[in-house]
Formats: structure tokens, C-alpha cells, sequence
């Protein structure tokens, strides 16, 4: 196994990698809306665009892309964020013949209050 942390990201709140590669398999750890310099966007899109953004380059860490991700698992805390959070999900990957399967729950909270989106992915190298 390799772990996955690209300096783009801010580092892991505790002892656990960003990614993980397995032979071919890529899976990363739940993403939040933080960007590099620690500050948490105001409101669900922007935060959604950072989760993606994050996993991004977690996936590049591998030579992968958003066209190699099998499963996007979301989470929200709140029921009408269901929409923008699929909106930015659904831009990530347009151009794709095949769509990624996906999963989109609500939860209570992340671990501070400001974060309003939770993002993973598993992927399979190329």
C-alpha cells in the first residue's frame, strides 16, 4: 500500500492518509471543504468544489482522474444542500460516457460546525 497526501492539501486531522493505493485500487479518505490554508468557504457549492478539487489531486497522486473514480459516496447535514452538492458533482464528471455510481447521505455534523459536505472516492488506477 501507498499513502496518498498531496502537499496541496492541508495535512489529516489525525493519523490516517488523504489516499490510499492498493495495486490498482485508490481509495481516499472523506474530503470537507478546507482548503490549504485552512479557511472553510461559506456555503455548500463552494465547500462541494473544494471537496472535489481535493480529491482531485489526491487521485492525480496515483496518475489517476475523476474518469477512473467508481463510487463518489456524499454526505450533507442538511436536506436542501442534497442539490448543489449534486450539481458540483455532476459538473466533475459530464464528459464521462460512464457515470461513477454514487451514494448522497445526511448526516448530523462533521467535526466543526462550519463544514457542510463530506466527499470520498474510490477509484481503480489506470
Amino acid at each position: 500500500m501507498r499513502a496518498l497526501t498531496p502537499d496541496t492539501l492541508p495535512a489529516p486531522f489525525g493519523a490516517y492518509a488523504h489516499g490510499v493505493q492498493a495495486g490498482r485500487l485508490i481509495a481516499t479518505s472523506g474530503q470537507l471543504g478546507l482548503s490549504a490554508d485552512g479557511s472553510v468557504p461559506a456555503g455548500v457549492t463552494a465547500q462541494a468544489e473544494l471537496c472535489f478539487q481535493n480529491i482531485r489531486a489526491i487521485l492525480a497522486e496515483a496518475g489517476a482522474d475523476f474518469s477512473h473514480v467508481i463510487r463518489f459516496t456524499g454526505y450533507v447535514t442538511r436536506r436542501e444542500d442534497f442539490a448543489p452538492y449534486m450539481a458540483v458533482r455532476d459538473a466533475s464528471v459530464r464528459d464521462f460516457a460512464v457515470k461513477p455510481a454514487s451514494t448522497l447521505l445526511i448526516v448530523t455534523g462533521f467535526t466543526r460546525p462550519e463544514f457542510l459536505v463530506e466527499v470520498e472516492a474510490l477509484a481503480v488506477a489506470p
